[in-house]
């Protein structure tokens, strides 16, 4: 099981060390929605909508994930019954 550990490790290390620098249209997406509802555009009000709906789902996955593992596979504790 460490093994697998190292190796996930391992492989998270590589991937980061080797990212690509990238340029952020973050500032573009922003100007863009607030002329857009400024001119009554209504495809730029749905923008908040749409990030906020692709931000969601990787947490709500993770959620899951994490509520499966605790109840399905934690150690489960037997009750004493006051016997020596």
């Amino acid at each position: 099981m460490k093994k697998l550990v190292y190796i996930f490790l391992l492989v998270i290390a590589i991937s980061a060390g080797q990212s690509a620098p990238v340029q952020a249209q973050c500032a573009m997406c922003t100007i863009s929605a607030e002329q857009g509802v400024k001119n009554g555009n209504t495809q730029a009000k749905g923008l908040n909508t749409g990030v906020l709906y692709l931000m969601a789902i990787p947490y709500l996955l993770i959620g899951s994930l994490g509520a499966l593992w605790y109840f399905k596979f934690r150690k489960k504790s037997t009750p004493s019954l006051g016997h020596d």
